[in-house]
């Protein structure tokens, strides 16, 4: 056990970047943030300044540093990140390229048709677990390479090296010495094999992608590198990487098979724990990597919604309706229901299970009697109905049974959701203590990697629940409102939906 006994986390988001100082008792100590520009150069593109993450990154880790008292305690550090994102750099400066191309961007949507219409996804997806969409972070590569002038030679020469935020702060933060990345970042590349583990030839050929500027891959826990002396006074280890949705699957201590979290952020993304082996899924859900550790891969099945949170903003942002999100409650509150009022979030396309990327928001059912607080549930609900939707193909799907949904995110804050979302999903929503479970994953992560905590054991205690929500809706009024948005959602898809095909073994999540 080590005298120093807290974790530095650093927490790059889409929106924003937080640096938390955690104790062995996974209490935070210290919080710094900061929101930083979203660039969109053309409709449905979506970019990021990586010098604006940088510079943020090392201004709030510095200041929850200093809210500590210098670097005394700190054990070491562990970094979670927005996936898929993707940056190309120069090995020889560090600096890059092109802005990065952010997990929302849809800017490679006719590529992937077509790599589609060719038959290339059934391969894909039997290697990967994904799906042929521009969500993934191979066909942002490759625009990279084919647009950025000169880059495709100058990666061919070795002078470029790629990868998703974790690779590119790692690179940065170990001053170009290391260039890595975890397997939860790596499987959500679309070039990495989810069962050998690694860079795929077929899948790099298939995106024109070349090896050497890929990273090295590593599990999620484990001396990693180290920070260089210049940026903190003395060096840190970095002993834990993962996915932001990982890192929040573990946070919420997800490590028995059957166990699931939801974490709401920008997006959605809920993980069910399928233990050692990956489950197919029938119904156009991600088989995916939920952690490494010690060497043994835990495996999950993963609906990813694209708007959850960033509905919230626009109604603050875009449409003037509130000034802070939290509003959103009472507004929600004060009124008996939606009055026929549904939003359909396809700001950027529409995620599991639809996979439209050409999919655009709408708001229906308006009246004349219909309000702002009409609006801003109809956004609160669509989230839970996303969720809804997601659950009921993991049922399909008939991975092991999940008795309860761990939900975390800024929006697991708001009471009204979370009641809303219990139930429609007919099952219990546990919301712990902490909400910020991503940033506490990364801290597990380097923990057990720095002896701050030795087994998985140790973590799980640390874990506690501030309040259980329980389904209390009827049944029938549940059916009436999920039968209105799906017909919602049938007038925003300009994909048709696959059939469905039930699988065997039908999971639920129904309340314990």
């Amino acid at each position: 056990m080590t005298t120093k006994d807290c974790i530095l986390a650093i927490d790059q988001g889409t929106t924003s970047t937080r640096s938390i100082v955690f104790d062995r008792n996974a209490q935070a100590l210290s919080v710094s943030r900061r929101e930083f520009p979203q660039h969109y150069p053309e409709p449905g593109w979506v970019e990021h300044d990586v010098e604006d993450i940088w510079r943020d990154v090392v201004d709030t880790a510095k200041e929850a540093i200093e809210q500590v008292g210098g670097l005394s305690r700190i054990a070491g550090l562990g970094i979670t990140n927005q996936r898929e994102t993707v940056v190309i750099w120069e090995r020889a400066t560090g600096k890059p390229i092109h802005n990065a191309i952010v997990w929302q961007d849809r800017r490679t949507a006719h590529e992937c048709a077509r790599l589609k219409q060719e038959g290339a996804e059934p391969m894909m997806r039997a290697k990967t677990g994904l799906l042929l969409d521009p969500y993934f972070s191979g066909s942002k590569i490759a625009w990279l390479l084919d647009n950025v002038p000169g880059a495709r030679l100058r990666a061919e020469a070795g002078e470029l090296a790629v990868g998703t935020i974790d690779c590119f702060l790692l690179w940065r933060l170990t001053g170009g010495r290391v260039h890595a990345t975890d397997v939860t970042n790596a499987c959500r590349t679309a070039l990495f094999d989810i069962h050998t583990l690694q860079w795929d030839p077929e899948l790099l050929q298939l995106f024109n992608v070349p090896e050497a500027i890929l990273p090295e891959i590593c599990d999620n826990s484990g001396r990693l590198g180290e920070t260089d002396r210049e940026l903190f006074g003395e060096s840190i280890i970095i002993g834990g990487m993962a996915g932001d949705q990982h890192a929040a699957m573990v946070g919420q201590v997800c490590f028995k098979e059957g166990t699931a979290k939801s974490t709401y952020g920008t997006g959605c993304f809920m993980l069910l724990n399928t233990g050692e082996k990956p489950v197919v899924s029938r119904n156009r859900l991600l088989t995916t990597i939920g952690f490494r550790i010690n060497g043994k891969t835990t495996y999950a099945l993963e609906g990813s919604i694209f708007v959850a949170g960033a509905a919230i903003k626009w109604l603050r942002d875009g449409l003037h309706l509130i000034t802070h999100a939290s509003q959103t409650d009472d507004m929600a509150t004060r009124i008996p229901d939606s009055h026929g009022v549904y939003m359909v979030p396809g700001f950027v396309g529409l995620g599991a299970p639809h996979w439209d990327p050409d999919a655009r928001g709408l708001i229906c059912g308006l009246t004349l009697g219909s309000t702002q607080a009409h609006i801003a549930r109809a956004a609160l609900e669509s989230v839970a109905f996303q969720t809804y939707d997601l659950a009921h193909a993991m049922r399909e799907d008939g991975a092991m049974q999940a008795s309860t949904l761990r939900i975390d995110g800024g929006m697991a804050a708001n009471d009204w959701f979370s009641q809303f979302l219990a139930d429609m999903l007919e099952a219990n929503v546990e919301r712990p203590r902490d909400l910020e479970t991503t940033a506490l994953g990364a801290a597990f992560l380097a923990g057990l990697a720095t002896g701050v905590w030795n087994t998985l054991e140790e973590v799980t205690a640390t874990w506690q629940q501030e309040r259980v929500f329980t389904p209390r809706m009827e049944p029938n009024q549940r059916q009436t409102m999920i039968d209105g948005w799906h017909d919602a959602v049938r007038r925003t898809l300009t994909v048709q939906p696959e059939p469905k095909v039930t699988a065997p073994n039908v999971t639920q999540f129904r309340a314990a």
